[in-house]
Protein backbone atom coordinates (compact mmCIF):
# COMPACT_ATOMS: atom_id res chain seq x y z
CA UNK A 1 0.00 0.00 0.00
CA UNK A 2 1.38 3.43 -0.93
CA UNK A 3 2.01 5.86 1.90
CA UNK A 4 -0.41 8.81 1.55
CA UNK A 5 1.05 12.29 1.33
CA UNK A 6 0.81 14.19 4.58
CA UNK A 7 -0.75 17.66 4.36
CA UNK A 8 1.64 18.95 7.00
CA UNK A 9 4.72 17.72 5.11
CA UNK A 10 3.46 19.27 1.89
CA UNK A 11 2.79 22.59 3.65
CA UNK A 12 6.37 22.67 4.96
CA UNK A 13 7.73 21.76 1.52
CA UNK A 14 5.78 24.59 -0.13
CA UNK A 15 7.02 27.04 2.51
CA UNK A 16 10.64 26.03 1.86
CA UNK A 17 10.11 26.38 -1.89
CA UNK A 18 8.48 29.81 -1.47
CA UNK A 19 11.18 31.11 0.86
CA UNK A 20 14.10 29.29 -0.80
CA UNK A 21 15.42 28.76 2.72
CA UNK A 22 14.95 26.27 5.55
CA UNK A 23 15.49 29.00 8.17
CA UNK A 24 13.01 31.44 6.65
CA UNK A 25 10.44 28.68 6.19
CA UNK A 26 10.85 27.72 9.86
CA UNK A 27 10.30 31.34 10.97
CA UNK A 28 7.27 31.67 8.69
CA UNK A 29 5.69 28.51 10.08
CA UNK A 30 6.76 29.15 13.67
CA UNK A 31 8.60 25.85 14.02
CA UNK A 32 12.22 24.77 14.52
CA UNK A 33 14.61 24.59 11.57
CA UNK A 34 15.35 20.97 12.46
CA UNK A 35 11.64 20.15 12.20
CA UNK A 36 11.62 21.61 8.68
CA UNK A 37 14.66 19.60 7.66
CA UNK A 38 13.22 16.35 9.01
CA UNK A 39 9.89 17.01 7.30
CA UNK A 40 11.57 17.46 3.91
CA UNK A 41 13.61 14.29 4.41
CA UNK A 42 10.43 12.38 5.33
CA UNK A 43 8.57 13.73 2.30
CA UNK A 44 11.42 12.71 0.01
CA UNK A 45 11.24 9.21 1.47
CA UNK A 46 7.50 9.09 0.82
CA UNK A 47 7.71 10.24 -2.82
CA UNK A 48 10.91 8.31 -3.49
CA UNK A 49 12.83 11.22 -5.01
CA UNK A 50 15.06 14.12 -4.00
CA UNK A 51 12.96 17.25 -3.94
CA UNK A 52 15.43 19.92 -2.82
CA UNK A 53 19.12 20.39 -3.66
CA UNK A 54 20.80 21.60 -0.48
CA UNK A 55 24.01 23.68 -0.43
CA UNK A 56 25.72 25.55 2.37
CA UNK A 57 24.10 28.87 1.47
CA UNK A 58 20.95 28.05 -0.51
CA UNK A 59 18.33 25.49 -1.47
CA UNK A 60 16.86 24.85 -4.90
CA UNK A 61 14.08 22.61 -6.17
CA UNK A 62 15.03 19.51 -8.12
CA UNK A 63 13.09 18.51 -11.21
CA UNK A 64 10.84 16.30 -9.06
CA UNK A 65 10.53 19.10 -6.51
CA UNK A 66 9.49 21.60 -9.16
CA UNK A 67 6.87 19.18 -10.50
CA UNK A 68 5.51 18.52 -7.00
CA UNK A 69 5.38 22.25 -6.20
CA UNK A 70 3.51 23.07 -9.40
CA UNK A 71 0.96 20.35 -8.72
CA UNK A 72 0.35 21.10 -5.03
CA UNK A 73 1.07 24.74 -4.12
CA UNK A 74 -2.12 26.21 -5.57
CA UNK A 75 -4.25 23.42 -4.12
CA UNK A 76 -2.77 23.90 -0.64
CA UNK A 77 -3.39 27.64 -0.84
CA UNK A 78 -7.01 27.02 -1.87
CA UNK A 79 -7.44 24.51 0.97
CA UNK A 80 -5.99 26.95 3.52
CA UNK A 81 -8.37 29.62 2.29
CA UNK A 82 -11.36 27.28 2.46
CA UNK A 83 -10.54 26.19 6.01
CA UNK A 84 -9.92 29.78 7.06
CA UNK A 85 -13.36 30.78 5.81
CA UNK A 86 -15.25 28.12 7.76
CA UNK A 87 -17.90 29.78 9.94
CA UNK A 88 -16.42 28.48 13.20
CA UNK A 89 -12.99 29.88 12.32
CA UNK A 90 -14.32 33.38 11.81
CA UNK A 91 -13.45 35.95 14.44
CA UNK A 92 -17.12 36.39 15.29
CA UNK A 93 -19.23 33.29 16.09
CA UNK A 94 -21.38 32.37 13.12
CA UNK A 95 -23.31 29.53 11.49
CA UNK A 96 -26.53 27.75 12.38
CA UNK A 97 -27.06 27.00 16.07
CA UNK A 98 -29.31 23.99 16.68
CA UNK A 99 -30.69 23.78 20.18
CA UNK A 100 -33.49 22.07 22.05
CA UNK A 101 -35.19 23.14 25.26
CA UNK A 102 -38.23 22.11 27.34
CA UNK A 103 -41.52 23.85 26.68
CA UNK A 104 -41.59 25.91 29.85
CA UNK A 105 -38.06 27.25 29.35
CA UNK A 106 -38.78 27.77 25.66
CA UNK A 107 -41.89 29.81 26.41
CA UNK A 108 -40.79 31.75 29.50
CA UNK A 109 -37.07 32.37 29.10
CA UNK A 110 -35.86 31.66 25.59
CA UNK A 111 -37.67 34.52 23.78
CA UNK A 112 -35.94 37.17 25.92
CA UNK A 113 -32.57 35.42 25.69
CA UNK A 114 -32.77 34.92 21.93
CA UNK A 115 -33.82 38.50 21.31
CA UNK A 116 -30.73 39.88 23.05
CA UNK A 117 -28.34 37.19 21.82
CA UNK A 118 -29.42 37.46 18.17
CA UNK A 119 -28.91 41.23 18.20
CA UNK A 120 -25.36 40.78 19.48
CA UNK A 121 -24.38 37.93 17.11
CA UNK A 122 -25.75 38.82 13.70
CA UNK A 123 -23.89 36.03 11.89
CA UNK A 124 -25.62 33.23 13.82
CA UNK A 125 -28.88 31.69 12.59
CA UNK A 126 -31.07 29.45 14.73
CA UNK A 127 -32.84 26.10 14.59
CA UNK A 128 -34.93 25.84 17.78
CA UNK A 129 -36.69 22.65 18.84
CA UNK A 130 -38.96 23.12 21.86
CA UNK A 131 -39.99 19.77 23.27
CA UNK A 132 -40.23 17.94 26.58
CA UNK A 133 -38.74 14.85 24.93
CA UNK A 134 -35.06 14.09 25.53
CA UNK A 135 -33.27 14.35 22.19
CA UNK A 136 -30.03 12.49 21.41
CA UNK A 137 -27.85 15.50 20.61
CA UNK A 138 -25.15 13.59 18.75
CA UNK A 139 -27.45 11.32 16.72
CA UNK A 140 -29.79 14.17 15.81
CA UNK A 141 -27.07 16.72 15.09
CA UNK A 142 -27.88 19.26 17.81
CA UNK A 143 -25.33 21.71 19.16
CA UNK A 144 -26.78 22.01 22.63
CA UNK A 145 -29.75 21.42 24.92
CA UNK A 146 -31.27 23.08 27.95
CA UNK A 147 -32.45 20.38 30.34
CA UNK A 148 -34.30 20.51 33.63
CA UNK A 149 -33.49 17.43 35.70
CA UNK A 150 -31.84 16.19 38.86
CA UNK A 151 -30.19 13.22 37.16
CA UNK A 152 -27.57 14.06 34.55
CA UNK A 153 -25.28 11.10 33.91
CA UNK A 154 -23.98 10.83 30.37
CA UNK A 155 -20.27 10.59 29.59
CA UNK A 156 -20.86 11.72 25.99
CA UNK A 157 -22.19 15.09 27.15
CA UNK A 158 -20.66 18.10 28.87
CA UNK A 159 -23.02 19.68 31.39
CA UNK A 160 -22.96 23.09 33.04
CA UNK A 161 -25.43 23.86 35.81
CA UNK A 162 -27.27 27.10 35.13
CA UNK A 163 -29.67 27.43 38.03
CA UNK A 164 -31.92 25.67 40.51
CA UNK A 165 -35.61 26.29 40.84
CA UNK A 166 -37.66 25.54 43.96
CA UNK A 167 -40.86 23.49 43.87
CA UNK A 168 -43.84 24.87 45.80
CA UNK A 169 -47.58 24.40 46.09
CA UNK A 170 -49.78 26.97 44.33
CA UNK A 171 -53.45 27.77 43.92
CA UNK A 172 -55.61 30.59 42.60
CA UNK A 173 -57.13 32.95 45.22
CA UNK A 174 -60.58 31.99 43.93
CA UNK A 175 -59.89 28.29 44.53
CA UNK A 176 -58.65 28.88 48.08
CA UNK A 177 -61.68 31.02 48.81
CA UNK A 178 -63.96 28.13 47.77
CA UNK A 179 -62.06 25.10 49.02
CA UNK A 180 -59.63 26.31 51.64
CA UNK A 181 -55.99 25.24 51.99
CA UNK A 182 -54.98 21.56 51.78
CA UNK A 183 -53.10 19.90 54.63
CA UNK A 184 -51.17 17.40 52.50
CA UNK A 185 -50.43 16.85 48.83
CA UNK A 186 -52.94 14.52 47.20
CA UNK A 187 -55.32 14.69 50.13
CA UNK A 188 -59.07 14.29 49.82
CA UNK A 189 -61.34 17.30 49.53
CA UNK A 190 -59.20 18.97 46.86
CA UNK A 191 -58.72 18.76 43.11
CA UNK A 192 -55.05 18.20 42.28
CA UNK A 193 -53.11 19.40 39.23
CA UNK A 194 -49.81 17.52 39.27
CA UNK A 195 -46.89 16.60 37.02
CA UNK A 196 -45.86 12.90 37.22
CA UNK A 197 -42.19 13.76 37.88
CA UNK A 198 -43.07 16.05 40.80
CA UNK A 199 -45.01 13.46 42.82
CA UNK A 200 -42.34 10.76 42.99
CA UNK A 201 -41.63 9.87 46.60
CA UNK A 202 -44.70 11.65 47.91
CA UNK A 203 -46.88 8.54 48.03
CA UNK A 204 -49.62 10.16 45.96
CA UNK A 205 -51.72 7.70 43.99
CA UNK A 206 -52.49 8.77 40.42
CA UNK A 207 -56.13 7.89 41.10
CA UNK A 208 -56.22 10.78 43.58
CA UNK A 209 -55.11 13.28 40.95
CA UNK A 210 -57.83 14.92 38.90
CA UNK A 211 -55.46 16.58 36.41
CA UNK A 212 -52.26 14.63 35.69
CA UNK A 213 -50.14 16.35 33.03
CA UNK A 214 -46.51 16.37 31.93
CA UNK A 215 -46.89 19.96 30.63
CA UNK A 216 -46.03 22.48 33.35
CA UNK A 217 -47.44 25.41 31.38
CA UNK A 218 -50.79 23.66 31.12
CA UNK A 219 -50.67 22.83 34.84
CA UNK A 220 -49.94 26.47 35.64
CA UNK A 221 -52.89 27.70 33.55
CA UNK A 222 -55.24 25.15 35.08
CA UNK A 223 -54.20 26.32 38.54
CA UNK A 224 -54.65 29.96 37.47
CA UNK A 225 -58.17 29.18 36.29
CA UNK A 226 -59.07 27.80 39.70
CA UNK A 227 -59.68 24.17 38.78
CA UNK A 228 -57.25 22.79 41.34
CA UNK A 229 -54.14 23.16 43.48
CA UNK A 230 -50.76 21.87 42.38
CA UNK A 231 -46.97 21.83 42.49
CA UNK A 232 -44.95 24.11 40.18
CA UNK A 233 -41.30 25.15 39.84
CA UNK A 234 -40.67 28.78 40.73
CA UNK A 235 -39.58 29.49 37.14
CA UNK A 236 -43.01 28.53 35.87
CA UNK A 237 -45.06 30.16 38.63
CA UNK A 238 -43.21 33.43 39.28
CA UNK A 239 -44.91 35.67 36.69
CA UNK A 240 -48.40 34.60 37.75
CA UNK A 241 -47.49 35.11 41.43
CA UNK A 242 -46.28 38.65 40.68
CA UNK A 243 -49.56 39.39 38.87
CA UNK A 244 -51.63 37.98 41.73
CA UNK A 245 -53.15 35.23 39.57
CA UNK A 246 -51.90 32.44 41.82
CA UNK A 247 -50.30 32.33 45.26
CA UNK A 248 -48.05 30.08 47.27
CA UNK A 249 -49.84 27.63 49.58
CA UNK A 250 -47.79 26.92 52.73
CA UNK A 251 -47.87 23.29 53.75
CA UNK A 252 -46.16 21.33 56.53
CA UNK A 253 -45.50 18.32 54.29
CA UNK A 254 -42.15 18.12 52.56
CA UNK A 255 -42.37 18.91 48.85
CA UNK A 256 -39.86 17.91 46.14
CA UNK A 257 -36.53 19.63 46.63
CA UNK A 258 -36.43 21.37 43.28
CA UNK A 259 -35.09 21.01 39.78
CA UNK A 260 -31.68 21.86 38.33
CA UNK A 261 -31.34 23.52 34.97
CA UNK A 262 -28.39 22.45 32.83
CA UNK A 263 -26.66 23.66 29.68
CA UNK A 264 -25.70 20.47 27.80
CA UNK A 265 -23.56 19.89 24.69
CA UNK A 266 -21.61 16.99 23.12
CA UNK A 267 -18.23 16.28 24.71
CA UNK A 268 -16.42 15.06 21.61
CA UNK A 269 -14.30 17.40 19.51
CA UNK A 270 -13.68 21.13 19.75
CA UNK A 271 -16.57 23.16 21.12
CA UNK A 272 -17.86 25.49 18.36
CA UNK A 273 -17.55 29.21 19.03
CA UNK A 274 -21.29 29.68 18.56
CA UNK A 275 -21.93 27.21 21.43
CA UNK A 276 -19.39 28.90 23.69
CA UNK A 277 -20.88 32.30 22.88
CA UNK A 278 -24.42 31.16 23.70
CA UNK A 279 -23.33 29.35 26.87
CA UNK A 280 -21.47 32.36 28.23
CA UNK A 281 -24.28 34.72 27.24
CA UNK A 282 -26.92 32.57 28.93
CA UNK A 283 -24.89 32.21 32.15
CA UNK A 284 -24.46 35.99 32.32
CA UNK A 285 -28.14 36.59 31.51
CA UNK A 286 -29.31 34.27 34.29
CA UNK A 287 -27.02 35.97 36.80
CA UNK A 288 -28.65 39.29 35.91
CA UNK A 289 -32.16 37.83 35.65
CA UNK A 290 -32.42 35.03 38.25
CA UNK A 291 -34.85 32.22 37.47
CA UNK A 292 -37.17 32.16 40.47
Amino acid sequence: METPLDYGLLAIFVAVADEASFSKAARKLGIAKGTVSRAITRLEQVVGAELIHRTTHSVALSTAGTALYERTASHLAALDQAVGQLPERAEQPSGRLRLTAPRDFGALVLPQVMAEFSRRYREITFDLHITNNTIDLVAEGFDLAIRATNQMRDSTLTMRKLASTKIELFAAPSYLARRGKPKRIGGEGHDWVLHPALIKGLGVAQSAIRFLTDDLLLARDLIRDGVGVGLLPGLVASAYVRDGLIETVPIAQRVPGGTNLYFVYPSSGQVPRKVIAFRDFLITWIKKTPLE
